[in-house]
Protein backbone atom coordinates (compact mmCIF):
# COMPACT_ATOMS: atom_id res chain seq x y z
CA UNK A 1 0.00 0.00 0.00
CA UNK A 2 1.46 3.10 -1.21
CA UNK A 3 2.43 5.59 2.07
CA UNK A 4 -0.32 8.13 0.72
CA UNK A 5 -3.31 5.18 0.47
CA UNK A 6 -2.34 4.74 4.01
CA UNK A 7 -2.23 7.60 5.63
CA UNK A 8 -6.24 8.64 4.26
CA UNK A 9 -7.02 4.91 5.56
CA UNK A 10 -5.65 5.66 8.44
CA UNK A 11 -8.16 8.53 8.85
CA UNK A 12 -11.15 6.34 7.69
CA UNK A 13 -10.95 9.07 3.77
CA UNK A 14 -10.50 5.76 2.02
CA UNK A 15 -12.28 2.15 2.21
CA UNK A 16 -11.35 -1.48 0.92
CA UNK A 17 -13.55 -3.27 -1.27
CA UNK A 18 -13.78 -5.89 1.97
CA UNK A 19 -14.28 -2.97 4.41
CA UNK A 20 -17.58 -1.90 2.01
CA UNK A 21 -18.90 -4.98 2.21
CA UNK A 22 -18.84 -5.61 5.46
CA UNK A 23 -20.25 -2.17 6.60
CA UNK A 24 -23.31 -2.95 4.39
CA UNK A 25 -26.83 -2.64 6.07
CA UNK A 26 -29.91 -4.50 5.68
CA UNK A 27 -32.39 -2.28 3.63
CA UNK A 28 -35.35 -3.68 5.07
CA UNK A 29 -34.25 -2.71 8.88
CA UNK A 30 -37.46 -2.69 10.90
CA UNK A 31 -38.69 1.34 12.14
CA UNK A 32 -38.73 0.98 16.28
CA UNK A 33 -41.97 1.73 18.02
CA UNK A 34 -42.15 4.82 18.81
CA UNK A 35 -41.29 5.90 22.79
CA UNK A 36 -44.09 7.17 24.73
CA UNK A 37 -43.65 9.94 26.76
CA UNK A 38 -41.48 8.91 30.28
CA UNK A 39 -44.78 9.64 32.64
CA UNK A 40 -47.17 8.00 30.08
CA UNK A 41 -47.63 5.57 32.06
CA UNK A 42 -48.68 7.06 35.15
CA UNK A 43 -50.40 9.91 33.14
CA UNK A 44 -52.85 6.90 31.70
CA UNK A 45 -52.93 5.07 35.01
CA UNK A 46 -54.97 8.23 36.02
CA UNK A 47 -57.32 8.11 33.24
CA UNK A 48 -58.24 4.98 33.38
CA UNK A 49 -58.63 5.39 36.94
CA UNK A 50 -61.09 8.57 36.18
CA UNK A 51 -62.93 6.73 34.06
CA UNK A 52 -66.14 4.88 34.93
CA UNK A 53 -64.93 1.53 33.44
CA UNK A 54 -61.96 1.45 35.95
CA UNK A 55 -63.01 -1.27 37.56
CA UNK A 56 -62.37 -3.07 34.98
CA UNK A 57 -59.61 -1.27 32.84
CA UNK A 58 -57.35 -1.05 35.78
CA UNK A 59 -56.96 -4.58 36.56
CA UNK A 60 -56.45 -5.44 33.59
CA UNK A 61 -53.96 -2.48 32.45
CA UNK A 62 -51.72 -3.51 35.17
CA UNK A 63 -51.78 -7.06 34.97
CA UNK A 64 -50.46 -6.58 31.45
CA UNK A 65 -47.75 -4.04 32.70
CA UNK A 66 -46.96 -6.39 34.80
CA UNK A 67 -46.40 -9.01 32.37
CA UNK A 68 -44.32 -6.66 29.97
CA UNK A 69 -42.54 -4.87 32.84
CA UNK A 70 -41.21 -8.65 33.56
CA UNK A 71 -40.45 -9.79 29.81
CA UNK A 72 -38.28 -6.14 29.48
CA UNK A 73 -36.38 -7.28 32.79
CA UNK A 74 -35.58 -10.88 30.89
CA UNK A 75 -35.09 -9.27 27.60
CA UNK A 76 -33.81 -5.39 28.13
CA UNK A 77 -35.98 -4.41 25.67
CA UNK A 78 -38.55 -1.92 26.24
CA UNK A 79 -41.13 -2.47 23.07
CA UNK A 80 -43.67 -4.29 25.14
CA UNK A 81 -43.61 -2.09 27.75
CA UNK A 82 -44.31 0.73 24.65
CA UNK A 83 -46.33 -1.35 23.10
CA UNK A 84 -49.05 -1.68 26.55
CA UNK A 85 -48.70 2.21 26.65
CA UNK A 86 -49.81 2.31 22.94
CA UNK A 87 -52.71 -0.23 23.27
CA UNK A 88 -54.59 1.44 26.12
CA UNK A 89 -54.00 4.99 24.73
CA UNK A 90 -55.82 3.89 21.50
CA UNK A 91 -58.21 1.83 24.11
CA UNK A 92 -58.90 5.09 25.83
CA UNK A 93 -59.22 7.38 22.93
CA UNK A 94 -61.92 5.56 21.43
CA UNK A 95 -63.91 4.80 24.56
CA UNK A 96 -65.95 8.29 23.87
CA UNK A 97 -66.82 6.86 19.90
CA UNK A 98 -67.63 3.10 21.60
CA UNK A 99 -70.02 4.81 24.29
CA UNK A 100 -71.65 6.94 21.50
CA UNK A 101 -72.16 3.89 19.12
CA UNK A 102 -73.44 2.22 22.19
CA UNK A 103 -75.92 5.33 23.33
CA UNK A 104 -77.22 5.55 19.47
CA UNK A 105 -78.87 2.42 19.82
CA UNK A 106 -77.35 1.37 16.90
CA UNK A 107 -78.59 -1.97 15.72
CA UNK A 108 -75.42 -4.32 15.36
CA UNK A 109 -77.06 -7.75 15.42
CA UNK A 110 -76.75 -8.48 12.16
CA UNK A 111 -73.01 -8.70 12.16
CA UNK A 112 -71.69 -11.74 10.92
CA UNK A 113 -69.50 -13.82 13.20
CA UNK A 114 -65.91 -14.46 11.84
CA UNK A 115 -65.86 -18.03 13.08
CA UNK A 116 -68.93 -18.82 10.89
CA UNK A 117 -67.12 -16.84 8.28
CA UNK A 118 -63.99 -19.55 8.48
CA UNK A 119 -66.33 -22.00 8.76
CA UNK A 120 -68.27 -21.20 5.29
CA UNK A 121 -64.91 -21.42 3.50
CA UNK A 122 -63.91 -25.02 4.73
Amino acid sequence: MPASTAHLRAYGEVTTRREDLMSAQPDHAPVPPHAPAPGAPAELLAQLRADRRAAQWVPAFEQQWAAALEESRRTFSLAGLYEVVQEWQGLIASAPAVDAFVASGYNDSDFIDMAELRGRRR
